[in-house]
Order: C-alpha cells, then sequence, then structure tokens
C-alpha cells in the first residue's frame, strides 16, 4: 500500500512541476512586443504611425545590440511564419528596408 501511495505521489508532483516548468519556458511575448523599446519608433503613443525612415534608422543605432539582434530575429521568424497573425509587419519591413537588419549599423 505504501509503495502504491509514494508512485501515485511521484507520479503527481511529475505531472504538476512538468506543467509549471512548461508555463515559465514560453511567455508569449516578443522582442517586439515591450513598448518602451518600440515608442522611439513611432510618431503617437498608439504605435500605429512609423516615423521617417532617417528617425527610424536613428532610433534603431541608438538600440544596444542585444535588443537589436532580438528584435531582427523576430521579425525573421514573422517574415518565415508569414500569417495573418503577425502584429509588426510594418516595422520589420522598416526593419529591412532600411538595412537596419543587421547588427553593424
Amino acid at each position: 500500500m505504501n509503495y502504491k501511495m509514494i508512485c501515485l505521489g511521484a507520479m503527481a508532483l511529475s505531472m504538476i512541476s512538468g506543467v509549471s516548468l512548461a508555463a515559465g519556458a514560453d511567455t508569449g511575448t516578443s522582442a517586439l512586443d515591450d513598448p518602451a523599446k518600440m515608442q522611439p519608433f513611432y510618431t503617437d503613443s498608439s504605435m500605429t504611425t512609423l516615423r521617417s525612415d532617417d528617425e527610424f534608422t536613428k532610433a534603431w543605432k541608438a538600440l544596444t545590440d542585444e535588443d537589436r539582434t532580438a528584435m531582427t530575429k523576430v521579425c525573421d521568424e514573422e517574415a518565415a511564419n508569414a500569417n495573418a497573425a503577425n502584429s509588426h509587419p510594418e516595422f520589420c519591413s522598416s526593419v529591412k528596408k532600411n538595412g537596419a537588419g543587421t547588427t553593424n549599423n
């Protein structure tokens, strides 16, 4: 009887911890979902109108290398998995158009 209880307890514990680990692994947000980092690229607080090419490039160069790399990665993923759910097509298009897709800018 004790052996069964130990096995059931171990199984329950592994199932509970597995679910919590899986939930913590992916928060569902991307590098492009941080309003503080994205605001310099937009003219309005609702972040619907992109700045001019010159202003966009200036804001891009002001980012850290890590931020540019993360944003470029998300844009590349959105381009590879193009669908209606992509939430940043204009931004990613500007990243590519301005040559800002590389961290050497």
